[in-house]
């Protein structure tokens, strides 16, 4: 699986626009007037605003949302002294974190240049363009340097995540695990196994928070450093201390805390039962911590354990800080990010943990109820609420710090504000995959005598995001995935016409004909209908032998539901099943129904359909505010179309009262809050944009959902099948690589909530 990883890493890098970010304009462009207001000579008069009046380039151009992630390569990641063109990848990936986890945009540059004073020297010359600065994988002890002068030679946040991103985690790990441990700060001994950049950040913060430097002992890849040592640069001599101790085993008994940013492995059992009851243990060396979490826990089970990995509970993770530092610095145009801001961040972490787990972190991560305690001191990075705690804390403490030139007055409007930004799709696919992780499940892929299919398979392999069964000719299959050298590990393969299926095959044929004798269908029609993957396959999922099924890859949508209803059915007490499609939009995911099955829903049939829909869309945590669609606008125009949807609204409103529906309404009208607020005050939709759109006819759902693809680049993820008794959904003729992983998932989610 390394080697497929890798492989897939390159691809991710490579294919298609190469790299993982672009720039894309935020204003009009495609008219002569557009082109001439956004440079000459329109844009005259913005510039000389600025030269009036400086603070005006915040409200003229990008500068307050613009982060420069800036790197000479000298300590990219674990990889070590590797150049700036190198190490240019991993800065685009900074800024999609940016981008995904706060709506920051980034400008990354790579500077060939290792002299530190030459280096801050470039910096301030291109910092005018940007309302931040992070600086990335700079080695030390040069990085220290570069940092405090340019904090004090510049006027706006700049941070060296590699330093302080650690240190801020660690340090509401470090709160609530005093916090179950019940020892004060201000007597923990602390062993710190490394030192380099955020070994000293940590140990400076733990300082801050009421540490005491005496009962701090620090190691280099030396040993202690110890006041006889002469081979200390000027950082290191500030964490000398007088100590007899001088390897990790000596430093380490009746330790209270260790805290590891060093190699893997260093970390003994031994040592580690020599350390104080209730020991604190980050060991972050990444992938191989210090020690496995799983040796830790044997051999103490009063311990609490962090580590830098994710497979394990409280996952040490950068993400949760630099996106929303920076977020919180921005928004009340910090002049610097200071310790008080570093801090709150750190409380406002600690805080979150403590407090109850949304459902949706619960699901990603396979609990009932994650609460507080030594296996949760830390948010998990899916959780929703990180952006509206922790930028707050940071921007309140700027504030009360002196250093914000923007103060927020409305906090309340301030968080709606965050909320908003959070719309880019990626949380919710991110939800979908945390959830399918914690509970695989199997899921048989009709159509696996296909490249495309299986090149699906093998990324939810490579995810663990599911377990897929291939159904089709085993030799083709095999030599399939041989010829396109796919990694595809033990993964289970059936063949519906292979002599070990006989008999299967027989049972499932009497089981279809029981189904199916008063509907036409004679045993001898079963037995044919067996022969055919589709069919077989839905036999398999109906028999209990898996949990959903994906299909249609290779047919038309009717021949691929028509099985789907005959074997599986709709859910009891239902007449009909709709098609749902999501569209990932900027603004958060717009759900559209029926776009696949009803070409012309009777106002019963929308009634069904707009239920199915708020159940579905509740399974991914989001309420349903749902707008029927139309021509009209409550009225405005009476035909039989129309009056179907009016008649379908005062049912819902009466039976269902408790859902947020309205209509019949034109599109521009649901999709735009000030019109809804200005002309119809009286909707139920209370003058907020509509999430869920219900469409009167399948003609009007299915062009709708093609043209927003093409035209508007969105992401589509489609169709889903609600109503049916289990988890099948039918793709569409040709769907891509990416649909077809984003299907499976989906289907994944479906059998995990069922």
């Amino acid at each position: 699986m390394d080697k497929l990883f890798r492989k897939d890493a390159f691809n991710y890098h490579a294919l298609g626009r190469p790299g993982k970010i672009e720039v894309v304009p935020t204003k009009p462009y495609t008219t002569q007037r557009d082109l001439s207001l956004a440079y000459t000579p329109g844009v005259a008069d913005p510039c000389l605003a600025i030269e009036k009046n400086p603070e005006d380039v915040y409200k003229y151009t990008a500068k307050g949302n613009l982060v420069a992630v800036i790197s000479n390569g000298t300590a990219v990641l674990g990889l070590g002294n590797i150049g700036p063109e190198a190490g240019k990848p991993v800065m685009e990936g900074k800024g999609l974190l940016f981008k995904v986890f706060a709506d920051i945009d980034v400008f990354d540059i790579e500077v060939n240049e290792t002299d530190t004073e030459k280096f801050i020297q470039v910096v301030k010359a291109i910092a005018p363009t940007f309302g931040g600065i992070n600086l990335e994988d700079i080695k030390a002890p040069e990085c220290f340097e570069i940092e405090e002068r340019l904090k004090k030679e510049l006027n706006i946040p700049i941070m060296h995540d590699d330093q302080h991103g650690t240190a801020i985690i660690t340090s509401a790990g470090l709160l609530n695990a005093l916090k179950i441990n019940k020892k004060k700060i201000e007597n923990l001994k602390i062993v710190v196994n490394g030192a380099g950049a955020a070994a000293v950040s940590c140990t400076r913060l733990y300082i801050a928070l009421g540490a005491k430097p005496e009962n701090i002992i620090m190691l280099d890849s030396r040993g202690v450093l110890h006041k006889d040592r002469s081979d200390l640069n000027a950082t290191k001599m500030q964490f000398v201390v007088d100590t007899p101790a001088r390897t990790l085993e000596e430093a380490l008994v009746g330790a209270d805390m260790f805290l590891g940013l060093s190699v893997g492995g260093v970390l003994k059992k031994k040592m580690l039962l020599a350390m104080a009851d209730d020991p604190i243990v980050f060991a972050l060396a990444n992938p191989n911590p210090e020690i496995t979490y799983d040796d830790a826990t044997e051999t103490r089970k009063d311990i609490i354990m962090a580590t830098g990995r994710s497979d394990y509970p409280n996952q040490i993770n950068n993400v949760l800080g630099f996106p929303f530092i920076f977020r919180g610095a921005l928004d009340v145009r910090a002049n610097t990010i200071n310790e008080e801001m570093k801090l709150a961040a750190s409380k406002a972490l600690a805080e979150l943990a403590q407090e109850t787990v949304p459902e949706e972190v619960n699901l990603a991560f396979k609990v009932n109820n994650l609460t507080f305690g030594r296996e949760y001191i830390i948010p998990k990075p899916t959780d929703p609420r990180l952006i509206e705690r922790v930028a707050p804390a940071v921007a309140r403490a700027a504030m009360e710090s002196g250093v914000a030139a923007h103060p927020i007055t409305d906090w309340d409007q301030y968080r709606v504000t965050l909320q908003k930004r959070l719309g880019l799709s990626n949380p919710l696919k991110r939800q979908v995959k945390s959830i399918c992780k914690s509970d695989p499940k199997r899921i048989l892929l009709a159509d696996a005598e296909s490249y495309t299919m299986l090149k699906a398979a093998e990324i939810i392999v490579n995810e663990k995001l599911a377990l897929p069964i291939l159904i089709g000719d085993k030799k083709l299959i095999t030599n399939l995935i041989r010829v396109n050298e796919l990694d595809l590990g033990k993964v289970e393969i059936i063949d519906p016409n292979s002599k070990e299926m006989l008999d299967k095959r027989e049972a499932f044929a009497q089981i279809l004909y029981q189904k199916r004798n008063r509907r036409g269908m004679t045993l001898v029609a079963a037995r044919e209908a067996l022969q055919h993957k589709n069919y077989f396959s839905l036999m398999l999922l109906e028999t209990g032998m898996a949990d959903g099924m994906i299909s249609g890859l290779t047919r038309s949508y009717p021949d691929s539901i028509r099985p789907a209803l005959q074997v599986v059915g709709k859910k009891p007490n239902t007449n009909i099943v709709s098609g749902m499609y999501i569209i990932n939009t900027k603004n958060g995911p717009l759900f559209l129904s029926d776009c696949t099955v009803n070409l012309k829903p009777t106002t019963e049939e929308l009634v069904e359909i707009t239920v199915q829909t708020a159940e579905a869309v509740k399974r991914f945590k989001i309420e349903p505010r749902i707008a029927m669609l139309s021509y009209s606008n409550f009225g405005t125009v009476n035909s039989p179309l129309t009056i179907r949807q009016r008649d379908a609204i005062a049912i819902l409103h009466r039976d269902y009262p408790e859902l947020i529906v309205d209509g019949e309404m034109q599109a521009n009208t649901a999709l735009n809050e000030e019109l809804l607020k200005g002309s119809f005050p009286f909707s139920k939709l209370n003058g907020v944009r509509a999430n869920t759109l219900i469409f009167p006819t399948l003609g009007a759902a299915n062009i709708a959902y093609k043209l927003l693809q093409e035209l508007a680049g969105v992401e589509v993820v489609g169709p889903i099948l609600n109503g049916m008794n289990k988890p099948v959904h039918i793709l569409q003729m040709g769907s891509g690589v990416n649909d077809i992983v984003s299907m499976i998932m989906i289907a994944a989610l479906d059998a995990i909530n069922k």
